[in-house]
C-alpha cells in the first residue's frame, strides 16, 4: 500500500442504458449537455435526447453521415445540428419552427443563439469556409450575413452572451455580436500540427473568459473594455492573455472547474512489443493554470472502450455548469466524472484504514453525508484498532463510540472477553447513565480477582457498589481468602464490600485485624460502639491516644466499668 498515494478529486462511471445501446451498433461523434438533458450525436446521422442516466427520450434521423455538432439555446428548447454532408438544421424541440439549409462542403459547427427562445433573438452561425450569421427577419426569412472567411474551414464555435469565438486553420477569433466588431486573434502555436487531426477545443468559462487548448498549449483570455481614450478606430473591447502554458500531451477538451482547468488529453506511448507509437489511455487533469505554468492538481488514466484505435480529434469533454459533471465522448464509450463528495472523501479513508480522519469527517459532515453513519465507521474504528493489537485505545475509543448505546457496550464487552483482554475495557466502563447488566461488571471483576488482586481493589474502591451484586463478590472474595487468608489487599477489599453492604460489624472486624487508618472513622461514622465492646484491647492495642479519646467522648455508650473490665488483663492499658 502506497501511504503517499494521494486521494483522487473526481469519480467516474459509464453511462449506460439507452448509450450502450446505441454504441453497440453505431459510434458517438459529438455530445453537448443541457441541465435538463443531453443531447448524443452519431456517426451514422442521428442526434439522441438522453436523460442524465442515458436513457433515450427522442431520436431524430438527421443524415446518413457523421453529425459534427449539436448547439442548445439556455432554454434548451431549441436546437442546431450540422453534419458532414453539408447540413444545417435548427429547430424548436417542442415547437414547429425549423431552418434546413444543405451546403456543397461539409459543415463542422453551429451555434445558435444562447437566447434563440426570445423572438428579438433568432440568430445562429454556422458555416464552412466562411462563418455565416443567420438572422430571421421579415415574414420569417432567414438572411445570411458573412462574418469572417479566407482562412480555411472553421471547426470550432462556442456562443456565450454576446460574444462568438471560432476557430480556423489560421487561429481563434472572437467577434462582438453588439458592434458587430472582431476584437481579437489569437494565433495558433504549432502549425505542424493538422488541424483537422487536433482540433481547437474551446470553451466560455463565464460570459468573458474564453478558454483556448490546441495542440498542447491553453490559453485563458479575457475580454475587457477598452478605455474611451484609448478607442480612436479601435473596438471598445479588447482581448488579455492572462494564463498560458503548455501540457504533456495533446489537448482533447477543456473545461472549467472553480478557479481550476480539467483538461481531456489524448497520449501516445511506445509500444515494447512492436517498437511504435501506439494509443494510449487518455488522461483527464485538473490543473491549476499559473501566468506562464500550471500545477498538476489530479491526473487520471481513463480505460475507455476502444481507445486503442482513437485519434485526438476523436475525444470531447462536455460538461454541466453548477453540477460539476464533466462527460469524456469517445466513439465507444461515454464516460461521467464527477467531484468526489464527502461520502466518496470518507469511502477513501475507510480503503486506506484512516480510521480516525474517516471519523472526524463523518462528524463534521453529519448532516450532508448520506451512504455513511458515524456508529458504523466508529465500530469499523474500534475492530481496526483491536485488530492491530491496540487494546487500551481500542477500549478508549468505546466511551465516544458507543456513548448509552448499553447493546452495543455489552456486545464490545465479550469482544474483549473473547480475546482475554476485558482488563483493557475495564476503566472505560460506563459507571453512570448508562449502566450494564451487573453481570458485565461481576465478569471483569472476576477476571481481575483471578489475576490481579491490586486491580480488583481499585474498581471496587472506584466503582459504585450499586454496579453489581455484592453479595456474589463477597463469596468470590471469601473462596480466595480460604487460600490466602493473610492476603492485606484482599482483606482490605473484603472489608470495604462489607461496608457498602451494611455489614459494620463484620468491616470493622478486619480494619482492626489489619489494623486500618480508618477503623476509629467508620466506628464514627456508622455508630458502631455496640460492635466494638469486646475489641476495646484491640483498639488500645492500635492506637491507644486515639482510642481513649473517643471512649471519653462517648462514655454513654460504653460506660467507663466496662472498658475497665475488658481492659482488667492489660493493666498497662488502664492507666494510659
Amino acid at each position: 500500500e502506497d501511504e503517499s498515494e494521494e486521494e483522487p478529486k473526481l469519480k467516474y462511471e459509464r453511462l449506460s442504458n439507452g448509450v450502450t445501446e446505441i454504441l453497440q451498433k453505431d459510434a458517438a461523434s459529438c455530445m453537448t449537455v443541457h441541465e435538463k438533458f443531453l443531447a448524443l450525436g452519431t456517426h451514422y446521422g442521428k442526434v439522441y435526447l438522453l436523460d442524465v442516466q442515458g436513457n433515450i427520450t427522442q431520436k431524430f434521423d438527421v443524415s446518413p453521415v457523421k453529425i459534427n455538432q449539436i448547439s442548445l439555446d439556455e432554454s434548451g428548447e431549441h436546437m442546431g445540428v450540422c453534419s458532414e454532408d453539408g447540413k444545417v438544421q435548427v429547430f424548436g424541440l417542442y415547437s414547429a419552427e425549423e431552418f434546413h439549409e444543405t451546403f456543397d462542403c461539409p459543415i463542422k459547427i453551429v451555434a445558435v443563439h444562447p437566447h434563440f427562445v426570445r423572438s428579438h433573438f433568432k440568430q445562429f452561425v454556422t458555416g464552412g469556409k466562411k462563418l455565416l450569421l443567420y438572422e430571421r427577419g421579415w415574414m420569417n426569412r432567414w438572411k445570411p450575413s458573412v462574418l469572417h472567411e479566407g482562412e480555411g474551414n472553421i471547426r470550432n464555435v462556442k456562443w456565450r452572451g454576446h460574444l462568438i469565438a471560432w476557430a480556423n486553420n489560421m487561429g481563434v477569433k472572437i467577434l462582438d455580436m453588439i458592434s458587430k466588431q472582431r476584437i481579437t486573434n489569437v494565433p495558433r502555436d504549432d502549425i505542424s500540427l493538422r488541424p483537422d487531426m487536433y482540433p481547437c477545443s474551446l470553451c466560455w468559462k463565464d460570459n468573458l473568459t474564453l478558454i483556448i487548448g490546441w495542440g498542447n498549449s491553453v490559453k485563458i483570455c479575457s475580454v475587457k473594455e477598452r478605455h474611451a481614450s484609448e478607442m480612436r478606430d479601435l473596438p471598445n473591447r479588447y482581448v488579455e492573455i492572462v494564463f498560458q502554458f503548455d501540457t504533456e500531451f495533446y489537448i482533447s477538451g477543456l473545461a472549467p472547474l472553480c478557479d481550476q482547468l480539467v483538461v481531456l488529453s489524448y497520449v501516445k506511448e511506445i509500444s515494447e512489443k512492436m517498437e511504435m507509437e501506439c494509443c494510449a489511455r487518455p488522461r483527464l487533469d485538473i490543473v491549476q493554470p499559473l501566468p506562464e505554468s500550471c500545477e498538476e492538481i489530479s491526473s487520471d488514466a481513463l480505460t475507455v472502450r476502444g481507445f486503442q484505435e482513437n485519434e485526438c480529434r476523436d475525444y470531447h469533454l462536455e460538461y454541466s455548469e453548477g453540477e460539476s459533471l464533466f462527460y469524456i465522448i469517445s466513439p465507444r464509450d461515454v464516460v461521467v466524472a464527477k467531484e468526489r463528495d464527502q461520502d466518496d472523501h470518507i469511502d477513501w479513508l475507510l480503503e486506506k484504514k484512516k480510521y480516525e480522519e474517516a471519523l472526524m469527517a463523518a462528524e463534521i459532515s453529519q448532516k450532508t453525508i448520506k451512504k455513511h453513519k458515524i456508529l458504523d465507521i466508529g465500530l469499523a474504528y474500534i475492530n481496526h484498532l483491536v485488530e492491530k493489537g491496540e487494546y487500551d485505545l481500542a477500549a478508549r475509543k468505546c466511551q465516544k463510540i458507543l456513548g448509552k448505546n448499553t447493546e452495543l457496550w455489552e456486545f464490545e464487552v465479550y469482544k474483549f472477553k473473547e480475546i482475554g483482554q476485558l482488563k483493557a475495557i475495564s476503566r472505560y466502563l460506563p459507571r453512570r447513565d448508562p449502566v450494564l447488566k451487573p453481570l458485565i461488571y461481576e465478569m471483569v471483576l472476576h477476571e481481575f480477582l483471578e489475576s490481579d488482586y491490586e486491580g480488583f481493589a481499585t474498581l471496587i474502591k472506584e466503582w459504585p457498589g450499586d454496579l453489581y451484586n455484592n453479595t456474589i463478590i463477597v463469596q468470590a472474595v471469601v473462596d480466595h481468602l480460604k487460600k490466602d487468608p493473610q492476603n492485606r489487599t484482599l482483606l482490605r477489599t473484603l472489608a470495604e464490600l462489607y461496608t457498602y453492604d451494611q455489614r459494620y460489624g463484620r468491616a470493622l472486624e478486619i480494619y482492626l485485624t489489619l489494623r486500618h487508618k480508618d477503623v476509629f472513622q467508620l466506628i464514627h461514622k456508622h455508630n458502631l460502639f455496640s460492635s466494638i465492646r469486646d475489641k476495646i484491647v484491640l483498639l488500645m492495642d492500635f492506637d491507644s491516644e486515639k482510642a481513649v479519646d473517643m471512649l471519653l467522648d462517648n462514655e454513654d455508650k460504653i460506660s467507663i466499668d466496662r472498658v475497665v473490665e475488658e481492659l482488667e488483663n492489660r493493666p498497662e492499658l488502664q492507666h494510659v
